[in-house]
């Protein structure tokens, strides 16, 4: 009984730290909050790569290509550029395409859900390296159609990006827009946050049912050993298909909230190494573990913003002879390098993940 209690205190003082938490960021100025908004935004993408790679075991280093898909369609859905471009679009929305959110992010989630379970089909009988070779090229062939379908038809803007992008708007509050409650201030980017919070307690709900049902347990299986998954009679390929959509829902919807959170997209926003951080951070919080990729997507997203205030006293002490970019990315792959020597399995693993290959004791 007593831990129990000790459970309902723990879990009411996070719940009353999320909650003040950007109040307290605020004074120390908006790009604090920024940060912490950019945090729960990668926690998003971490939850739904998990998905991928931590339940079924399926190595994804494509998965920003849904990020951007899902930025794309708000983009396009919630800005002008769709009138500007076509004239038949300025006919029916003469001042531009305003979509409301209740369409909008259904939509980005469907068809990131759909070019997910596209990416999966021809991949189905691939494994290891050959399987993140291919998700990879796919993640690179989306960068690159969004960077050249600016022409001969202009859909994308090629590099220029979309901008004027409309912030997300409920039950007539934008969060654009700063409102007073009680009598204090609440900037733009604390109702962001407000808003990304409650996405990521919502994910973090939906993917600790799935790991407990029937299907997440499939999942597993799938995930220890696929040859005698598929002899106790799961259909492994029905349900590799489900893991990579439902984890490129997730991407949608993060990528639709990137979109509204900077009203400005292009294609530089999901190279390669975007993938590769999402993956890191599943990996090095904890594979399969959602306490643990919550960790590793919090802290490898925080850590180099932080950095860049100690870059710069470092660049400092070395007389300028160092750019202050390079010292930040050596400091980032210093601590993931310690990270991954100091905890193989990750920061906060999951002890079923790899019981299957542990040897029984004598």
């Amino acid at each position: 009984m007593k831990l129990q209690h000790r459970k309902l205190i723990a879990l009411a003082l996070a719940t009353v730290g999320l909650l003040l938490l950007p109040l307290l960021l605020q004074g120390f100025g908006n790009a604090w909050v920024r940060i912490a908004d950019m945090a729960l935004l990668y926690v998003l993408l971490a939850l739904g790569l998990n998905i991928v790679v931590g339940y079924a075991g399926l190595l994804d280093l494509g998965y920003v290509a849904f990020f951007a898909i899902g930025a794309y369609m708000y983009g396009l859905m919630a800005s002008p550029h769709l009138s500007e471009t076509f004239a038949m679009v300025a006919s029916l929305f003469p001042n531009g395409v305003h979509s409301p959110l209740w369409i909008v992010i259904p939509l980005a989630a469907g068809l990131a859900g759909f070019f997910g379970v596209l990416l999966g089909a021809p991949t189905l009988r691939l494994r290891g390296d050959y399987l993140a070779i291919v998700t990879l090229g796919f993640g690179e062939i989306i960068r690159v159609f969004l960077n050249n379908l600016d022409h001969p038809v202009n859909i994308t803007n090629g590099p220029k990006g979309i901008n004027q992008i409309d912030s997300i708007s409920f039950f007539g509050l934008n969060l654009g827009k700063k409102v007073e409650v009680l009598g204090f201030e609440l900037a733009s980017v604390s109702l962001y946050y407000y808003l990304f919070l409650a996405l990521v307690l919502v994910s973090v709900l939906i993917c600790h049912r799935l790991e407990l049902s029937r299907v997440g347990r499939a999942w597993m299986a799938i995930r220890e050993d696929e040859i005698a998954a598929k002899a106790m009679g799961i259909n492994t390929r029905n349900l590799k298909l489900l893991a990579f959509g439902m984890g490129a829902t997730f991407g949608g919807v993060s990528g639709a909230m990137f979109a509204s959170f900077q009203g400005f997209i292009s294609p530089e926003s999901f190279s390669l190494m975007e993938s590769v951080m999402v993956v890191a951070m599943v990996v090095l919080g904890g594979i399969g573990h959602l306490p643990g990729v919550i960790l590793g997507a919090v802290l490898l997203s925080a850590l180099p913003e932080v950095l860049r205030y100690v870059a710069g006293p470092l660049q400092a002490l070395s007389g300028g002879r160092m750019d202050a970019a390079i010292l930040r990315q050596l400091l980032i792959a210093v601590a993931m390098i310690s990270i991954m020597l100091l905890r193989p399995k990750g920061l906060w693993p999951s002890p079923e993940h790899g019981r299957s290959l542990q040897k029984p004791k004598a």
